[in-house]
């Protein structure tokens, strides 16, 4: 079952690579949503509300007024809005969250849902701190769960191309990728590894 879910929350962040519209069994994927405050949760809601794969079993959100809202704007019923993380798992049993919280509460939600066995994907980044990222590892680990980040130049194609170019032996050379990242920081951010073919 950890594969099938793994597989699905993969296909909501590589959309085209996938094809199929269900699990195995025929059901979707029981996921609850954490947080409403990240911006991209309503991109997510707007791809992904009637989706086959999926049936949102849940939201959590501490803001009434933002609930309130999501509730609203997306037609969802009152009996899928609750106020927090620990309620909703208890009366919905999702199979997996998707977080769309401040990152300081990542660590709070994985180490909730990891108790649970729920699995988990947030948006990037992972932590605010490596105690924070350590601890999540912890508990994921415990909690036989897993966790995904949702960095987007994960799913670029240019990326997968390159990744596949270095592995089928077409760059035999060391191989450097540069990106600059949106932040506030504009930090460049630098990959550097040296790969040997066979």
């Amino acid at each position: 079952m950890s594969r099938i879910v793994m597989a699905l929350l993969s296909s909501l962040l590589f959309p085209a690579a996938f094809s199929y519209s269900q699990t195995p069994s025929g059901q979707p994927l029981r996921v609850g949503i954490v947080g409403l405050v990240h911006g991209h949760v309503h991109g997510f809601l707007h791809q992904y509300q009637h989706s086959p794969l999926i049936e949102i079993v849940g939201i959590a959100e501490p803001d009434a007024q933002l609930l309130a809202q999501a509730g609203t704007r997306y037609g969802f019923d009152q009996r899928l809005l609750f106020p927090d993380l620990e309620s909703m798992i208890a009366k919905t049993h999702p199979q997996a969250v998707l977080v769309y919280t401040n990152t300081f509460d990542h660590r709070h939600v994985v180490e909730t849902c990891a108790r649970r066995g729920v699995h988990v994907m947030m948006e990037k980044p992972l932590a605010v701190s490596l105690d924070d990222a350590l601890a999540m590892q912890k508990a994921a680990r415990e909690g036989k769960i897993h966790v995904l980040v949702n960095y987007e130049t994960s799913w670029y194609r240019s990326n997968h191309a390159a990744y596949d170019m270095v592995h089928d032996g077409s760059l035999e050379r060391s191989a450097r990728s540069s990106c600059t990242t949106a932040t506030r920081a504009q930090k460049k951010l630098e990959w550097s590894r040296s790969f040997s073919p066979g």
